[in-house]
């Protein structure tokens, strides 16, 4: 989704604190309006106080996975 200015990485901290994930998977787009998602739950990964695996999963334009 397109994000617009709320801070996303709140209400993902509180997810992530509150639930037992195991691990997150951040599956975005390589178009920069894309970055906000991944910056959002990097910044709650580090305010949850928990350590989680995560990985970033890149889409370009015409669809192919860029690892």
């Amino acid at each position: 989704p397109k994000l617009d200015d709320t801070d996303y990485s709140e209400k993902l901290t509180q997810i992530i604190a509150n639930n037992n994930i195991k691990s997150v998977k951040i599956v975005r787009m390589e178009v920069p309006c894309c970055g906000g998602i991944e910056s959002a739950v990097k910044k709650a990964l580090q305010a949850s106080g928990k350590f989680i695996p995560w990985q970033v999963i890149t889409i370009s334009t015409d669809g192919k996975i860029i690892e």
